[in-house]
């Protein structure tokens, strides 16, 4: 036996058990012996072809050229793992063992973002990754996969709403993200997916929107260098909170379009990736992530409802998810009859970009043109239906969460609720409804604004104004009556000099609260039995 077969035997031996290694000499069999002298035998004739290899040799080099990024010319067979002993070979060379080894490399799916780098051209912008194409399941799949880390699942839970209006309803409540907004999910993806190059130069955006909280949070976290331009119009908070996320805020110009301008001119010159919220495909893909979530948390659905708007992004690519899994599912959408810009788009199959809105405050992120044909194609062909509602319909939806949910919410959050509270989808009676809550970004004095007005138009705070006679027994009369009936006094004054009747009268105007329609009803009719002078203000 020459020296190589020996080496290998003694191999075979180690790995033997105690037991066996005992009884070595008695159980010795020549097979060994005969295989690896036949073995290295074979390798003779390959010993000059290797001695110019290298001592180490790893699966990144192939003589189609180097692997970039996980690509090779020419894919490798696939390798059973269970078979990797079979890939290590011991020689015996020049009286010397050299070990040759061979490592499964996988392809690393971080990297794959720099695959196959097109050529920059002098001059040229930087520009997102693919996009005007429209999304397909796999992709909103890949998407929940890569930022399954980095966002909230949010609970969809059964509301106390639900017997209110006649339906079982859950509410899938996006609000609970860190920034207080469902852009969380397509910004996250849209900024993994960018290039190496592109991440370590930055990226800017030029509004104050739910968008750009998101942009500065995940660009901040992924440690992206991010700037934000904002109006020197925009609120305080909002500039606040932007830096407190973590981007460099530069207020510029008096309005959004001189802001978008500085901001377009800062990354042509200094490199940087101009974000603003369009229907890419990463963007759509990474909004309907939501829609996959809705469907693993409720089960039996039978409709959902999206906010709609000029930025249909989320109601396209949740759409897209839903309508895969289960195309009996009806996707309806939700928008603001002050400025109806989907249903018009829809009518004329272009987007319609110059809608008028003097509302921008209220609206917030819906208050904006159609942005783009994908999303546009993709709510014609998935969307079963967008309804209008009023201003006041989202007013009272923001009351009714707040009371029943705990949950202060925007506009944005609470038009999809909106449409039930007016009466517009009777046919999702005894149906199991997802109404998604995507936004509560509602800064403190304009919350305020809109309770006082939700509680007016709910009738729950009303005022009346009558005429009593200037002596003290008459007005603790009218707090008798008030106090009888259960309401809580907000306000109350009186008026000696503008009254034009009689001289010793006085007017008095009182602002109450109740319960609900019915004891404001009660309350009316009673004052009237003793007062039927009193002029009663209509909201």
């Amino acid at each position: 036996m020459n020296f190589a077969a020996q080496f290998l035997y003694s191999k075979v031996l180690k790995n033997r058990t105690p037991r066996e290694c005992s009884r070595e000499e008695e159980d010795y069999d020549p097979f060994w012996q005969s295989y690896a002298e036949q073995l290295f035998t074979k390798r003779d004739n390959r010993k000059v072809k290797k001695q110019d290899a290298p001592a180490r040799c790893e699966l990144h080099c192939y003589k189609e050229g180097p692997i970039r990024n996980g690509h090779v010319g020419q894919r490798p067979p696939s390798i059973n793992p269970e078979r990797l002993k079979d890939f290590g070979e011991e020689e015996y060379l020049n009286g010397d063992v050299k070990t040759w080894e061979m490592k499964i490399v996988s392809r690393n799916e971080e990297l794959l973002r720099d695959a196959l780098d097109p050529v920059a051209q002098p001059n040229s912008r930087p520009s997102r990754p693919t996009c005007n194409k429209l999304i397909r399941f796999e992709d909103i799949s890949a998407a929940a996969f890569k930022i399954q880390s980095g966002v909230q699942k949010t609970p969809c839970m059964y509301s106390r709403l639900s017997k209110q209006y006649g339906m079982e309803i859950y509410l899938k409540k996006e609000f609970l993200q860190y920034t207080g907004s469902v852009k969380e999910r397509g910004v996250l993806y849209l900024l993994t997916s960018l290039q190496q190059e592109q991440q370590r130069k930055g990226v800017i955006v030029a509004s104050d929107s739910n968008f750009s909280m998101a942009v500065a949070f995940h660009a901040s976290e992924l440690r992206i260098p991010v700037f934000v331009i904002m109006s020197t119009s925009t609120s305080p908070v909002r500039v606040k909170m932007c830096r407190e996320y973590g981007a460099l805020v530069i207020s510029y110009g008096t309005t959004a379009k001189d802001s978008q301008m500085h901001a377009k001119r800062l990354a042509q010159e200094n490199g940087y990736l101009y974000l603003e919220e369009e229907d890419s495909a990463m963007y759509l893909s990474g909004l309907g992530t939501m829609g996959l979530e809705i469907y693993e948390q409720v089960p039996k659905l039978n409709a959902v409802i999206f906010p709609a708007g000029g930025h249909c992004g989320l109601l396209a690519g949740s759409a897209a998810a839903l309508k895969h899994l289960n195309p009996h599912i009806a996707v309806i959408g939700v928008e603001s009859e002050s400025f109806p810009v989907l249903q018009q788009s829809l009518k004329t199959g272009n987007p319609i970009e110059d809608q008028p809105c003097s509302n921008h405050q209220f609206y917030g992120d819906m208050n904006g043109p159609c942005f783009g044909t994908n999303s546009l194609q993709l709510t014609g062909k998935l969307v079963d239906k967008v309804v209008t509602v009023r201003e006041e319909d989202v007013l009272i939806s923001m009351l009714r969460l707040l009371e029943y949910e705990r949950a202060t919410v925007d506009a944005e959050g609470a038009i999809g609720l909106a449409a039930l509270v007016a009466g517009k989808l009777p046919e999702l009676k005894n149906k199991r409804v997802a109404i998604t809550v995507c936004s509560g970004n509602l800064e403190l004095p304009l919350m305020r604004q809109c309770i006082d007005r939700a509680l007016i138009l709910d009738n729950r705070v009303c005022k009346f104004s009558l005429l009593l006679s200037d002596c003290p027994g008459d007005i603790s009369k009218l707090l008798e009556i008030l106090t009888r009936e259960e309401v809580r006094v907000l306000d109350i004054k009186q008026e000696h000099a503008f009254v034009t009747s009689d001289l010793f009268s006085i007017e008095v105007t009182c602002i109450i609260e109740t319960r609900d329609k019915i004891h404001t009803a009660q309350l009316r009719n009673a004052l009237l039995e003793r007062y039927p002078t009193m002029t009663w203000t209509e909201r």
